[in-house]
């Protein structure tokens, strides 16, 4: 036979293998939990700074009594005592407390305006409220970047938001982690890499909305059974991308960008935040999440959470609570404030949130009183524990774990200097540093910026 012939024939067979090994790569199904909008955060000028002589809550569970961290180039470099002051900035810390800084994991600044008025639900953006399921819509779209609770957030020691959409739909779309910095535009503020999540609900909110408009869902059980039937959805529309990217299938499917959302949800790339407040209401939908093999990040709300600490614990979810809102939903009457010091002391994961801008420059404020009806019931978590509730539990559940909510070397230097104890009502924050730059020092408020829509106005609701 001639070897011409056959080596042209083998050279013919490895081209049309290796034109269809790049055909089948080619077909690639889209990254679900693609962000096209990248964070142009830049951090501040900054210098190395050495606080010195500070009682340090580290986080982590520890308290260090006079001790001292570095900052250097946005980074907390050393926690200690006896550290190197010849190359830093040095700030006397005495009769002072040092936090990590406070993360919010619900927060809805920028679309609820504040003040708020008796104009607040028309003027918000809060929620997309024509479906039960936006999976498809994004809250930064909506953020106003020069809200002033931005920036009183930030001198009450708040270094790290998660914005949630509003919970009136079933999906009520993805959230955007930002940081409180003076900006005009929303990717300024974007924490860089922070995952995104999505905001489901469940309960009253959604029947009540879609049930007086004639619409579905209009029972518990509708709500689940919509949620499933669109979970069911976006199974095949992954497995269709999956056969398409295979080459086994020739067409692409279409674009859905609801089912891009779930599918990333399924796949595990964006984590579940979902408010809910009835025990029963949140055993339902740990049900649904082990049916469809996804995981419920946390509950928001779970005012019953005391109740099933076990299944809360099993699936590995922890709850973001209020110290103690109580009656103005139905679903809300067995709402204790004992509530998070019931669930820690049982082993479950808890954390302080918001919901309100007001709220939000008091986080310290409602760990302590959700810490005090604990002590009334023989729960006394001590201060190194209870900073968890506010700094690293919610960097946990936002994925930010090893960056922030920690002083130890290694993490961002976001780090609150504090008056005294930060669970005292009498203690302010001081200084405010974000990535080792000083955004707040209360000495000098007067020297930072501050939304053109605080101008000639008294502070609203803010922490003096």
């Amino acid at each position: 036979m001639n070897r011409t012939f056959i080596s042209c024939g083998v050279g013919i067979i490895v081209l049309a293998v290796f034109a269809m090994s790049s055909a089948t790569a080619a077909r690639r199904a889209p990254e679900f939990a693609h962000d096209p909008y990248p964070s142009t955060y830049q951090p501040r000028p900054r210098t190395d700074t050495l606080i010195v002589d500070v009682t340090i809550l580290d986080g982590a569970g520890k308290r260090i009594d006079s001790g001292e961290v570095l900052m250097r180039d946005g980074r907390i470099v050393a926690v200690g005592h006896g550290l190197d002051r010849s190359a830093a900035t040095v700030i006397d810390g005495k009769g002072r407390w040092l936090t990590p800084g406070v993360i919010d994991v619900h927060s809805h600044n920028g679309t609820f305006p504040m003040p708020l008025t008796s104009l607040e639900l028309t003027a918000s953006d809060v929620a997309e409220s024509s479906d039960p399921n936006v999976a498809d819509t994004w809250i930064e779209h909506a953020v106003n970047a020069q809200d002033p609770a931005f920036s009183a957030a930030l001198r009450a020691g708040v270094t790290t938001l998660q914005i949630l959409p509003g919970s009136t739909p079933l999906f009520a779309g993805r959230s955007v982690v930002v940081k409180p910095v003076p900006a005009v535009d929303v990717p300024s503020m974007k924490f860089p890499g922070a995952p995104q999540g999505l905001k489901m609900s469940c309960g009253e909110n959604a029947k009540s909305f879609f049930g007086e408009k004639n619409k579905l869902p209009n029972s518990r059980q509708g709500e689940i059974a919509f949620i499933r039937e669109a979970l069911v959805r976006a199974q095949d529309y992954r497995d269709e991308w999956r056969a398409y990217s295979k080459g086994s299938s020739k067409k692409p499917p279409p674009r859905d960008l609801k089912l891009d959302t779930l599918a990333a949800v399924l796949d595990g790339d964006i984590p579940v935040h979902m408010h809910c407040y009835r025990a029963s209401d949140m055993v339902a939908m740990l049900g649904v999440a082990a049916e469809f093999g996804f995981h419920i990040t946390t509950f928001q709300h779970a005012t019953d959470a005391y109740k099933i600490v076990p299944q809360l614990k099993q699936a590995g979810t922890c709850v973001a609570v209020w110290s103690d809102w109580w009656g103005f939903k139905m679903e809300l009457l067995d709402a204790i404030r004992e509530n998070a010091a019931m669930v820690d002391a049982a082993g479950g994961c808890v954390m302080m949130h918001s919901d309100s801008p007001i709220v939000g420059q008091r986080l310290t404020i409602e760990a302590a009183k959700a810490a005090a009806a604990g002590r009334r019931i023989g729960l006394e978590p001590p201060p190194e524990h209870l900073i968890r509730w506010v700094t690293s539990t919610p960097a946990k559940a936002l994925g930010l774990a090893t960056r922030v909510g920690t002083v130890a070397s290694g993490f961002n230097a976001d780090v609150v200097l504090w008056s005294g104890n930060p669970f005292s009502i009498y203690s302010k924050a001081d200084l405010v540093f974000i990535d080792g730059a000083l955004l707040y020092d209360r000495a000098a408020a007067e020297n930072y910026p501050r939304s053109d829509f605080e101008l000639g106005r008294s502070e609203i609701g803010s922490a003096p």
